[in-house]
């Protein structure tokens, strides 16, 4: 058994049935890996599975795709993937859909969808519920991230949720993200106030074979050029790394425009790779899932919390009787948990 710097666990430190599923992770197995995904999407996740896995990861190229529903993410993301197989890659999809605000459920049915890869052996591809979490993203998608990648999948494509204005959560998941846009996508200034064209590293504009695919792709050249930094080609990003993000057209289904996509993506990836960016990137998306973790962990501590002085129902009930300020509770509830 492994623990995460490669030396043997001593038998009984964890269960036998997590030092199957990661041995089996290791060598690429696609039963364990699934039951990897799994037990990381339970609540409270999977720590010492993820402790014995994490030593193994930082190899893959991880690549988002993000967008509004229905600009054909899903459709682009089975192109792409189908070409990096060309290219002798291994591919692992961690495909985010919506849960019910009412019921929770899901449909998940990326796998219908990605029906021509479905069976590539080369290929394992995870759909995952948001389970309300917002951002564009599900809770537990970085640790998928880290299981495929432990897994020794080449490519990792992470497909969102369809986002609107400020679902941006792909920035602490992606190396690289494509923003997937679509003709008729919204107007000038819409278009100008939406969040996720901040984030593009590389802008598609797919069903470019649609009319008005001419007007969107101009539409996002112009914002480029209204945007912080476009004076100097670089888009705000911090010297050294001068990158103009491309806008690439695409006919998904038809894979027309998907080998430029690849190749402004590998070309995303070498410029971070010289400037020394995906270092500064990569720090920058450690610390994003530090402080997630640790905001998930204190929520958990307080609702569980009966330490002296109440809980969050006792301290939801004074605040609603109006008998304690919000401001007051809340620092009373952070003092009973961290103990300050």
């Amino acid at each position: 058994m492994l623990n995460p710097r490669g030396s043997l666990l001593k038998p009984g430190t964890w269960s036998v049935e997590l030092a199957a599923i990661a041995q089996g992770v290791l060598k690429g197995r696609p039963r364990e890996i699934g039951r990897a995904i799994s037990a990381v999407e339970g609540d409270g996740g999977s720590p010492r599975l993820l402790q014995a896995l994490f030593g193994r990861t930082g190899r893959a190229r991880v690549l988002g795709i993000t967008g509004p529903p229905g600009a054909g993410k899903s459709t682009l993301v089975q192109r792409l993937a189908q070409l990096y197989r060309k290219r002798g890659k291994t591919v692992g999809i961690v495909a985010v859909d919506p849960s019910s605000p009412f019921t929770g459920g899901a449909i998940l049915g990326d796998r219908i969808r990605m029906t021509e890869i479905y069976t590539d052996p080369g290929v394992f591809i995870r759909s995952m519920a948001t389970r309300g979490n917002l951002g564009g993203l599900a809770r537990a998608t970085a640790d998928a991230v880290d299981v495929l990648d432990a897994a020794g999948y080449d490519v990792v494509i992470i497909e969102t949720v369809g986002v609107g204005q400020d679902e941006v959560d792909i920035v602490k998941a992606a190396e690289t993200i494509a923003v997937v846009l679509a003709p008729g996508f919204g107007d000038d200034i819409q278009a100008i106030k939406a969040g996720i064209l901040e984030i593009g590293d590389v802008f598609v504009v797919n069903k470019a074979d649609r009319e008005g695919s001419d007007r969107a792709a101009a539409q996002l050249a112009m914002m480029l050029d209204l945007s912080p930094g476009a004076e100097a080609g670089g888009r705000g990003y911090p010297e050294p790394l001068r990158w103009r993000p491309p806008i690439v057209k695409t006919v998904a289904p038809s894979a027309g425009g998907v080998e430029e996509l690849a190749r402004a993506l590998d070309a995303h990836g070498a410029a971070l790779a010289a400037s020394g960016e995906g270092e500064r990137r990569r720090r920058k998306r450690a610390r994003a899932r530090l402080l997630a973790l640790l905001e998930e962990r204190f929520r958990g501590r307080v609702q569980t919390s009966e330490a002296s002085g109440g809980g969050l129902e006792e301290a939801a009930d004074r605040v609603c009787s109006r008998s304690e300020d919000p401001y007051a509770a809340a620092d009373r509830l952070f003092s009973a948990v961290v103990g300050t």
